[in-house]
């Protein structure tokens, strides 16, 4: 019942992979003050990790807004979507090898189904010494009791590198970052080196929460970002963030 009070009037009832659910979280995000804070200082810190890029590929634009923040970037989703400049999927993306100076995502990662052919393929489309950066959640101790027991997705910490491929957004495991770029990080540089992690910033730890995201409504007004976000910045990221910023580089 709670879960039912707190879900967004926007979007309640309607399936998370349905296309008219990220249309309409556009419209959510838009409307929330402090969530519309959040995004853009994730845009923000992504940003300034693409200083110098100019070619930018987008993966899972979907609801978002980087557009705004990065006129150049070229936006996708794997359907069709008003805003997006091309559907592809990130496992077959429609690039020459080494056109693009970067590739970026915010909170896609995590629903990747088959994320070392992703990165193979990142690997092809972007030049070498270009960019892969995203903003995804993240494992800490207090991140693993609210991902498990206040968030609708999965988050398996004891898994492998897949996910159940039920859906583009209904498929997910929220550990996913942290297993393959921390806890698996021999594995990637084995599997994967095309790349390697050259920043890796733990962040956030209530923001995210007291926004509502995308499916809940608000709890908390515009006005209170900044000081939540000051006394985020006095906690230790080992035990309290939910996300992270990831930077990799492509090898050269």
């Amino acid at each position: 019942m709670l879960g039912w009070l707190l879900q967004h009037p926007l979007t309640r009832g309607l399936a998370v992979d349905d296309p008219r659910t990220t249309i309409l979280r556009r419209r959510i995000i838009a409307s929330k003050p402090f969530l519309r804070q959040l995004y853009s200082e994730w845009y923000r810190l992504i940003s300034e990790r693409l200083d110098g890029c100019r070619r930018i590929l987008e993966l899972g634009s979907g609801g978002g807004f980087f557009k705004e923040h990065c006129p150049a970037a070229i936006t996708s989703e794997v359907f069709h979507t008003p805003g997006i400049d091309l559907v592809a999927d990130a496992r077959a993306l429609p690039f020459a090898e080494g056109t693009l100076d970067a590739i970026m995502m915010t909170d896609v990662f995590h629903h990747l189904p088959d994320v070392t052919r992703v990165l193979t393929e990142a690997g092809r489309c972007v030049r070498p010494g270009g960019k892969l950066v995203m903003l995804e959640p993240w494992h800490s101790p207090w991140s693993q009791w609210v991902y498990t027991h206040l968030h609708p997705e999965p988050f398996e910490p004891l898994a492998d590198w897949t996910i159940p491929a039920t859906g583009p957004l209904s498929g997910a495991n929220g550990a996913l970052p942290w297993i393959v770029f921390a806890r698996d990080a021999e594995r990637l540089a084995r599997d994967v080196p095309t790349w390697r992690v050259v920043h890796l910033q733990p962040l956030m730890p209530f923001a995210y929460l007291l926004s509502g995201g995308v499916s809940l409504r608000a709890l908390a007004p515009g006005w209170l970002y900044r000081p939540v976000r000051a006394l985020e910045s006095r906690l230790d990221p080992a035990r309290w963030a939910m996300f992270a910023l990831i930077e990799l580089e492509r090898r050269t």
